[in-house]
């Protein structure tokens, strides 16, 4: 129990201030005796702080940085709210707060379990992630109705779970939605920070808190999906699947042999086995080879044209059909022709496939 002295002391305490040595304090209330405060007592609120009085309950009068006297001129709310006259001189009991403005920064996120998403590559995946963030009080009043309520020393500790929590959860749904390919996902890091910061920070915001930064440092996949990774990666430096398999052949016979440079029987049958494959492999690909030879190209498809005709298009037509229609009088030097590569219409006469058509086509038959 608080001595008489203590309880004396306690009501001519006349200076109030916080002093933080620590780098989680967030909130911290001035504890005196009976929270008694003397009239006129000084108020010191440094830069990067908020203090805010409270009284039954009830929050009270805001002060931003700088040194109160505290008089009822600089308490109109707790004067209203206490029904004090102008010739008020008394001690006074009210509950101040103070609230540490900076940033604080390296706080940790992360996912517990792995996300599924669904790949446009690989199908269904597993991914984990994490990142940093920092935040800062940016409405100490609905920090203090929101999140802090009676809680006279409140650390950053007391409010991070829930935060991560709130940021992952926010993770899952954005990336869901995002539909950006696993291997792409490395590139966009800043742009999905970004982000994911503007879509969060509303919320953050209805604890009276200021989402300032928010990184992704990684984002992984399962350790069986990134070896498999690693492999379609070797099999793309080894050029082809073909090379690729000489490759790790080449790489078995290397390393059966045994540290005193001697080849073990097991080792020795796998030597015969990687080159009996070996073998098959060369044989396949020389077949493969002398059947492409064999193989005769494809047959070079057939020029043909498009005709404007009475207004409309005709076509496609082969040379052989062309020839005849020039026969019949249908398509003359005049008629307008195009083919495929060709940038616009122009007179069949002009053009060189058709020329000759119309070089060795005699002329209708009069009438």
């Amino acid at each position: 129990m608080m001595s008489f002295f203590d309880k004396l002391m306690g009501e001519f305490i006349d200076v109030i201030e916080w002093t933080d040595s620590s780098n989680d304090t967030m909130v911290y209330r001035f504890e005196r005796y009976d929270n008694a405060i003397k009239y006129g007592a000084k108020l010191t609120v440094r830069e990067t702080q908020v203090a805010v009085f409270v009284n039954e309950g009830e929050i009270a009068d805001v002060f931003m940085p700088g040194i109160y006297a505290l008089e009822t001129q600089n308490l109109p709310i707790l004067t209203t709210l206490q029904h004090w006259d102008h010739a008020f001189k008394s001690p006074f009991k009210a509950e101040v707060y103070f609230f540490n403005l900076r940033h604080f920064i390296d706080l940790k996120w992360g996912t517990k379990n792995p996300l599924m998403l669904r790949d446009s590559e690989f199908g269904p995946v597993r991914i984990r992630s994490f990142g940093t963030y920092a935040i800062r009080i940016g409405d100490p009043v609905v920090f203090l109705k929101e999140i802090v309520g009676t809680d006279g020393y409140f650390t950053v500790d007391e409010v991070s779970d829930q935060l991560r929590n709130l940021i992952v959860s926010r993770f899952a749904t954005i990336i869901g939605q995002a539909g950006i390919p696993v291997l792409d996902l490395a590139a966009n890091y800043e742009q999905m920070s970004q982000f994911i910061e503007e879509k969060i920070a509303p919320e953050f915001e209805a604890y009276g808190l200021e989402l300032t930064k928010l990184l992704i440092e990684n984002i992984s996949l399962p350790p069986n999906v990134e070896a498999a990774l690693d492999k379609r990666t070797s099999m793309g430096l080894a050029g082809n699947l073909n090379d690729y398999l000489r490759y790790n052949a080449a790489e078995a016979l290397s390393t059966t042999g045994s540290s005193d440079g001697g080849v073990s029987a097991a080792g020795e049958a796998m030597s015969m086995g990687m080159g009996l494959v070996m073998a098959q492999q060369m044989a396949a690909d020389l077949n493969a080879h002398n059947t492409a030879t064999l193989t005769p190209p494809p047959i070079p498809k057939a020029q043909t044209y498009h005709f404007v005709i009475n207004n409309g298009v005709k076509g496609p037509l082969t040379l052989e059909q062309i020839k005849a229609a020039i026969t019949e009088g249908t398509i003359n030097k005049e008629t307008l022709a195009w083919r495929e590569r060709m940038n616009g219409w122009e007179h069949a006469g002009s053009l060189d496939d058709l020329k000759v058509l119309f070089n060795t086509t005699p002329p209708p038959v009069p009438r």
